[in-house]
């Protein structure tokens, strides 16, 4: 019987047919990076490597919010200096508030975001649907390369304000709720830095629609023989979905985007009320509402939560199915519940405003379709529990992320519970509960999924494996850093801690919470430096590890038929569609995986002994 673990045909013999879609170089792919590239492999690479750059400098950011919240007023070491709106290495509360703030903008739009639908979309969507590439590769590389200067306004918003100096920083968070946003004497970082960030995010915005029809369309039009939508892996569902979810949501985020640029550079007034008070400023004049830009915000953001979470959860399905040698369970109400999931997202974004003078009838409506979701989430999590139930899974590290994404989904949906009832929410909103839920749903989540995505797909972008020892090395600390850092979060927002306040302690309530933010800062540290661990891994591999071949996890997956790394057009080999992707271990079959692309073998009819044989006239 076939296991996942590459067997000696898999890592050595490709039985390849000299056609444009094989490479020789297993670098290649790598070699096409820095430079302007429709082919969707590379630019699928592109966004991998600036999303792991990001993710290191995310995580740079959010240690700082957490020295001082472990250390208050104490110089931060060796890195402190560096900051130009430190105080000689100590977090002064302007700094501090523009770390959160760039932390959340950094993770969620050049992180989660990207690494998603950008690098895995991009990689993935044309292979496992039998195309030679995107619809529109053109459309497909400025996706990327319009996200070099959103990461190049971000950048400006660190370092420039109203000039160069320690007021540098956006600090409205990345909600950027006026007046901090919309004023420009509100805050520090509310000048030059705020106009940087609404010009950074709008650049992923274009990126991100500029993806969106490009994967809507090559998925409806370009599938390959025999592909119809319901042999399609939960992979391309997840992303399907995705995309459909960003083309309507965007355009309110980019429309409320200008509007605020408008209110403040042309003085209009869309967001700003009239006789606000600001720093001792005159009154305003306008009749703006502050709160139409939390609408329009979260009508966009809360969609996004699930932009950031479906690709991962087909992910994840498809990567489970394979290591557990077992077809995923209940294929169609999986994509049901995706469905389900994505229509859902649209009705719910008043539960982030339950605290905001919301008349009780529209909570109370808001309320019961937030806890509706948990339903649809339910069916995913049964029925990846289902799939591993009774399979024969290989405990590699592929399937320990996978394992860990289903569970740090289950604590993060059932706190979510707890926020989707009003009364409930009216006490832990903006406290650190909050900080914790959204933390398991998008890093326990996400980027577990994310980091078993890269080990199982990284034969297939480059050729060879990555290294199995240094991967589980890499999960366990990262798994319990993680929760060591997230989990106590519940207690602190249980306990009243709120959230942004660069010094809590000022109140007595909350000074015997100290020891337990010294607790999670140290987890964070062995979190973060853990992630050291995979850079290393993604990069050595690519010189010393062993060689992988066409299919090196006997996997279904179309994907799979092309060589590994694929070359341009990606199949030397026509792909055709007979079968679903989930035929593993199939009674049908010799081995325990059975290729959508293989050609089934001709039924031959035995002639029965029984029969009497007629004589020829």
């Amino acid at each position: 019987m076939s296991s996942v673990a590459a067997t000696a045909d898999s890592a050595g013999h490709d039985h390849d047919h000299g056609h444009h879609a094989h490479v020789d170089d297993h670098l290649a792919l790598l070699k096409a990076v820095p430079f302007w590239s429709t082919d969707h492999k590379v630019i699928g690479i592109q966004f991998l490597l600036t999303t792991l750059v990001m993710m290191m400098v995310g995580g740079a950011l959010a240690l700082g919010v957490r020295w001082q919240l472990a250390f208050p007023w104490e110089n931060m070491p060796i890195i402190g200096a560096f900051f130009p709106a430190s105080a000689g290495g100590q977090v002064t509360p302007e700094f501090y508030t523009m770390l959160f703030t760039m932390h959340a903008t950094v993770m969620i739009f050049l992180v989660i975001i990207p690494v998603l639908a950008g690098a895995f979309g991009n990689f993935l969507i044309p292979l496992m649907i039998g195309a030679d590439d995107m619809a529109f590769p053109l459309l497909n590389a400025l996706s990327f390369w319009v996200m070099l200067p959103a990461i190049f306004f971000f950048g400006m918003s660190f370092v420039w304000n109203d000039g160069w100096g320690p007021n540098a920083g956006p600090g409205a968070g990345w909600t950027s709720y006026p007046a901090l946003s919309a004023i420009k004497a509100a805050a520090p970082g509310s000048g030059w830095a705020q106009f940087w960030w609404l010009m950074g995010v709008t650049c992923v915005g274009f990126s991100s629609m500029m993806g969106s029809i490009n994967y809507m369309t090559t998925i409806i039009n370009m599938r390959a023989p025999g592909m119809t939508l319901l042999r399609m892996p939960l992979t391309i569902w997840g992303m399907f979905i995705t995309a459909v979810l960003q083309a309507f949501a965007l355009p309110v985020l980019t429309a409320a985007g200008f509007m605020l640029v408008a209110d403040r550079t042309l003085g209009t007034c869309f967001f700003i009320p009239s006789g606000l008070v600001v720093n001792n400023a005159a009154p305003t004049v306008g009749g703006g509402q502050t709160l139409l830009w939390q609408h329009l915000f979260w009508f966009y953001s809360h969609p996004a939560v699930y932009i950031m979470v479906l690709p991962a959860m087909g992910m994840v399905s498809d990567m489970l199915a394979c290591m557990s040698r077992k077809p995923i369970f209940g294929y169609k109400p999986m994509v049901y519940s995706l469905a389900a999931i994505a229509g859902l997202g649209f009705i719910v974004w008043g539960h982030h405003m339950f605290i905001s003078g919301m008349n009780p009838a529209l909570g109370m409506t808001f309320m019961i379709s937030t806890i509706m979701i948990a339903l649809p989430s339910a069916v995913k999590v049964f029925n990846w529990i289902g799939t591993i139930w009774g399979g024969k899974p290989e405990f590699n590290v592929i399937f320990l992320n996978c394992v860990a994404f289903v569970s740090m989904f289950i604590v993060g949906g059932l706190s979510g519970i707890f926020m989707a009832a009003v009364p409930v929410d009216i006490y832990i909103h903006d406290t650190y509960f909050i900080v914790a839920h959204f933390h398991y749903v998008l890093f326990g989540s996400t980027l577990f999924a994310v980091f078993g995505a890269i080990h199982f797909w990284y034969p297939k972008m480059f050729g060879r494996f990555m290294s199995e020892g240094w991967g589980k090395l890499h999960f366990f600390l990262t798994f319990i850093g993680f929760n060591g850092t997230f989990f106590p979060m519940h207690l602190l927002g249980v306990a009243g801690m709120p959230r942004r306040y660069a010094d809590p302690y000022l109140y007595p309530y909350l000074e015997h919470l100290l020891p337990l933010n010294q607790f999670m800062t140290v987890s964070a540290a062995v979190m973060g430096f853990a992630q050291f661990i995979l850079i290393g891994n993604f990069i050595f591999s690519l010189f010393s590890s062993r060689k992988a071949g066409r299919n090196p996890w006997n996997a279904n997956g179309l994907e799979w038929h092309a060589p590994s790394p694929p070359g341009h057009g990606n199949f030397d080999i026509p792909a055709v569609v007979y079968r679903g992707p989930y035929e593993y271990s199939s009674p049908e079959h010799d081995s325990d995986y059975w290729p959508q692309a293989e050609v089934p073998k001709p039924v031959v009819e035995h002639e029965s002994e029984t029969t009497p044989k007629i004589a020829p006239a």
